[in-house]
């Protein structure tokens, strides 16, 4: 059975640290792999990014697999909760051996931010490396094949996507050949995931039927939303993260052509997209569980597609799974809130 997220690649675990109260507004999601690890590779389109150790992920660079990849709020001040990760990976030999002895592992920890610095009030709330310690324990915990939070966890927690509340949403499919693709992403975006002609989801324009909301919902959303707008400092700095993931059988070039075609689903479901102050930034993950069939040179290609579809509707069901924040650090109304659901 399917949970309709990123744990239906078999053996992928989900683990969120949330961080609120006391002028917190951020926190940590951890996306750990199979023991033994996953071919991973990223690809970076906004113009703004905070990340590390993507450079190991270069197709042309040595390490091929990874343990765990980091999803943290904090902007680049967040990216220290790769090393609570690191350290509990370390304690288990889980890691790139570099010495005789197994427990001689050099953990690459792949991660990547988004910013959300003040949104809860204090600037100098942001997660460190307990806090990525906390989303890595809770990720071994979980279930494998487990269902995933969504909304305000993890590093979605402070997100925003425009004027709305963002946060963290998951999708997947079963494709004819029985891969399995999936998609998590963090929705905190300088660009609009909404039309604000309509007050439709862009993503959901992908998802078959639209119904748009009644014109008097929607203007009265509008108002709402110029409100909350006059409280709020423009954030300069934002990033859409994601995660895509299959149990397909990809060399790293494979896994790297996933991840930027990835970046498609992001641009469908946020206008404008990859601009100069976003971090946008997909990793891809590769369990290498299902071999393509070697006939067929393009059978990446629906594998290609899927991960760009996931990603959408994981944005989509991010900005619909977020509840409203209005505290010290400004007002955010939730999707669902002004529109109702689906």
């Amino acid at each position: 059975m399917t949970v309709d997220a990123l744990t239906d690649v078999s053996g992928v675990r989900v683990g969120h640290a949330t961080c609120t109260g006391g002028g917190r507004l951020t926190g940590t999601t951890v996306v750990l792999a199979p023991e033994g690890g996953a071919v991973a590779a990223v690809d970076v389109r906004g113009g703004g990014p905070g990340t590390k150790e993507t450079d190991a992920l270069d197709p042309r660079n040595l390490v091929r697999t990874v343990e765990a990849l980091v999803l943290t709020g904090g902007s680049a001040y967040g990216l220290d909760a790769a090393s609570g990760v690191m350290g509990w990976l370390e304690e288990r030999g889980r890691g790139v051996r570099v010495g005789p002895d197994p427990s001689h592992v050099v953990p690459v920890v792949p991660a990547a931010c988004v910013f959300d610095l003040g949104r809860g009030g204090d600037f100098r709330a942001r997660p460190d490396a307990a806090t990525g310690r906390a989303a890595v324990e809770a990720a071994a915990a979980s279930e494998v094949g487990g269902r995933v939070r969504e909304g305000c966890v993890g590093a979605g927690t402070g997100a925003v996507v425009g004027p709305f509340k963002g946060g963290v949403g998951t999708a997947s499919t079963v494709l004819g050949s029985g891969v399995t693709v999936a998609a998590l992403v963090v929705a905190n975006a300088v660009g609009s995931a909404v039309d604000p002609e309509t007050g439709v989801l862009y993503g959901e324009l992908f998802q078959g039927p639209v119904e748009y909301p009644d014109a008097r919902v929607h203007e009265a959303a509008r108002r709402r939303l110029a409100e909350a707008a006059e409280r709020n400092t423009p954030s300069p700095l934002n990033t859409t993260l994601a995660v895509v993931a299959t149990d397909a059988d990809l060399s790293k070039a494979q896994a790297q052509k996933l991840a930027g075609t990835a970046h498609d689903g992001i641009a469908r479901a946020v206008r404008p997209a990859h601009l100069l102050n976003d971090g946008d930034t997909v990793f891809a993950l590769a369990t290498g569980a299902r071999p393509l069939d070697p006939g067929s040179p393009l059978a990446l290609n629906e594998v290609l597609a899927a991960g760009a579809d996931q990603v959408t509707r994981a944005i989509v069901r991010a900005v619909r799974a977020a509840d409203p924040v209005d505290g010290p650090g400004g007002a955010w109304p939730a999707y669902e809130e002004l529109y109702g659901p689906r």
